[in-house]
C-alpha cells in the first residue's frame, strides 16, 4: 500500500486535487483557511468528495501538516457490455477485461463500443469520463 501513498503539504493543496481522508481517495472540493491564533498556527479545513463512493469528507489539520496522497493512475478502455448498472470494459493497453460499476451521472452516455477513461487507485477503478467513439 506504500506505493500507492505519496505524502505532501496542506498548504499546497488546491480544488481539484487529491488527497486521502480516512484511507479514502478524495478529490479535494473546497479549502477554507483560519487565520493563525495568538498561541497557535493557521487551520485548513479541507472538504472533499470520495472517489469511488462520493461520500462526503471533512479533514482539519493546521497548514503546516503533512498530508496523504493517493497515486492516481488514469487509463483508456472500450465499453464491451453493459448490464444492471455495471459495464464491461477492456483496457487499451493490456486489453485485460473487468466489471466497473457506472455512475449514476453517467449512465445516458455511457454505451457499448464507447471510450472512457477510468481512474484506478488502491485497487479499485471507477469511470471518471467518457471519452466519445465507439458505434
Amino acid at each position: 500500500m506504500s506505493d500507492e501513498i505519496t505524502y505532501g503539504s496542506m498548504k499546497d493543496l488546491r480544488p481539484g486535487r487529491f488527497i486521502l481522508i480516512d484511507g479514502v481517495p478524495c478529490r479535494v472540493v473546497e479549502i477554507d483557511t483560519s487565520s493563525p491564533g495568538k498561541h497557535g498556527a493557521a487551520k485548513m479545513r479541507v472538504t472533499a468528495v470520495g472517489i469511488f463512493d462520493g461520500s462526503k469528507k471533512t479533514l482539519l489539520k493546521p497548514s503546516s501538516a503533512d498530508i496523504e496522497v493517493p497515486l492516481i493512475n488514469k487509463k483508456k478502455a472500450q465499453v464491451v457490455s453493459i448490464t444492471e448498472g455495471q459495464a464491461q470494459l477492456m483496457d487499451l493497453e493490456t486489453y485485460e477485461t473487468y466489471e466497473v460499476a457506472i455512475p449514476e451521472d453517467m449512465r445516458g452516455s455511457v454505451k457499448q463500443g464507447v471510450e472512457v477513461e477510468v481512474m484506478e487507485s488502491m485497487g479499485k477503478k471507477a469511470i471518471s469520463r467518457v471519452m466519445g467513439g465507439g458505434a
